[in-house]
Formats: structure tokens, C-alpha cells, sequence
């Protein structure tokens, strides 16, 4: 019994350093990859006709506002304003009837001047694959910049490449170090994932009708 125990604590070691590793090389790799083609400064970004605005929600549990929401939309807003890109694609979760990301994004996007025919909804945005993927075979652009924090870029633009797109990232503003230290430590699981996803062919949820953008 005992050299049973013994065998399966040594199993579970193994596949604990494993799995710490493959976290580990996950995150390098996303980073190392799309670090070329994301920046802070919009001079950076070539001018493209579509950005992929990524979604989150507008408040906090507590209800005060969520910063990461409200800077991507000034980022959005910014590179529109100063003809980096003609349209926004926004795209997020809408799983409940009270609760609907794109909607909040576009309405914030026009409340700053952003005409309401510019902006795209993508309602079945409920993981960054599903997002950048669906911007390319629902919406039909294979070439965006994406518009989201540093770390969320990074993924997105990974994904966006790996999946046959021109894919820029254009990195909003982030939030001081302890209101986002625990979507950062979130962050180190999703790239696992997403390289998790990307190793066995994992698709996006929802199809649906092509849209059309000028």
C-alpha cells in the first residue's frame, strides 16, 4: 500500500512540474511572439480599416467603474479620431439579458463622437479565440488592430496570428499594479490556455451570418 502512495505522489510531482513548465513556456512564447506587433504608441500601429475592441465589463463587483473597460474605449476612440482605422469591431459577452458588453461599448464609443454606423457588434465574443476568429470568418477582416491592456494583447494577437490574420495591438492604458494584480495572475493561466487551445485545434462556440463591412 505504501509503495502504491509512494508511485502516485511521484505521478502527481510529475505532472505538477509539468504542468508548471508548460505554463511557464506558454507565457514566454505568447509574449516573445507577438511583442513585434503591440505597442502603447498608436505611430507604432499601421493604419488599418478595422480595430477588434475586446470586451469586459463596465463596473466592478462593487460598482464603481472598471478602468480597464473605460481605457480601452479612450484607446478605440483615439485611434478612430486620428484616422488610424475606420471601423470598430466590438466584441464580448452578451450571455445574459442583464448583462451585455458590446452594447456598453457602443454606447460609450458614441458617447465620444464615434458614429453608431462604425461600429460592428459581435455578441458571441466569450473568449479572446472566439473574438479575433470570429473577426475574420463572421466580419471578414483579416487584418485588425486589437484594442485591449498589454497582457490581453499579447494573447489576442498570438491567437489572431496563429489563426491566418495581420493582427496589431494597440495596448490601452493599464490599471495600477494592485487593482490589477489578480487579472494578472489570471493572465498566466489563460496564455496556457490559449496554447492549450491553439496545440489541439479548439474552434470558436458560434458560427453565424456573414457581415458585411464596407
Amino acid at each position: 500500500m505504501k509503495k502504491i502512495i509512494k508511485n502516485l505522489f511521484k505521478i502527481f510531482l510529475l505532472l505538477l512540474v509539468a504542468g508548471i513548465l508548460f505554463i511557464v513556456c506558454s507565457n514566454y512564447s505568447i509574449k516573445k511572439d507577438s511583442d513585434p506587433y503591440i505597442s502603447y504608441k498608436s505611430s507604432d500601429i499601421p493604419k488599418t480599416k478595422t480595430a477588434l475592441l475586446l470586451g469586459t465589463s463596465k463596473s466592478l463587483n462593487n460598482g464603481f467603474p472598471n478602468a480597464y473597460f473605460y481605457n480601452r474605449i479612450y484607446a478605440a476612440v483615439e485611434l478612430y479620431k486620428t484616422g488610424k482605422i475606420q471601423y470598430i469591431i466590438v466584441s464580448g459577452d452578451n450571455s445574459r439579458k442583464d448583462y451585455n458588453e458590446p452594447e456598453d461599448m457602443q454606447l460609450a464609443l458614441m458617447e465620444h463622437g464615434i458614429p453608431k454606423d462604425r461600429i460592428f457588434l459581435d455578441f458571441a465574443g466569450f473568449r479572446t479565440l472566439d473574438s479575433v476568429v470570429r473577426a475574420k470568418d463572421i466580419f471578414g477582416q483579416k487584418k485588425i488592430i486589437v484594442v485591449s491592456q498589454k497582457f490581453h494583447n499579447e494573447r489576442a494577437v498570438f491567437l489572431a496570428r496563429k489563426n491566418g490574420m495581420q493582427a496589431f495591438g494597440y495596448n490601452a492604458a493599464d490599471v495600477n499594479k494592485y487593482a490589477g494584480f489578480k487579472t494578472n495572475m489570471r493572465e498566466y493561466l489563460a496564455k496556457a490556455k490559449a496554447y492549450w487551445d491553439l496545440i489541439f485545434g479548439v474552434e470558436p462556440k458560434f458560427g453565424g451570418d456573414k457581415v458585411l463591412i464596407p
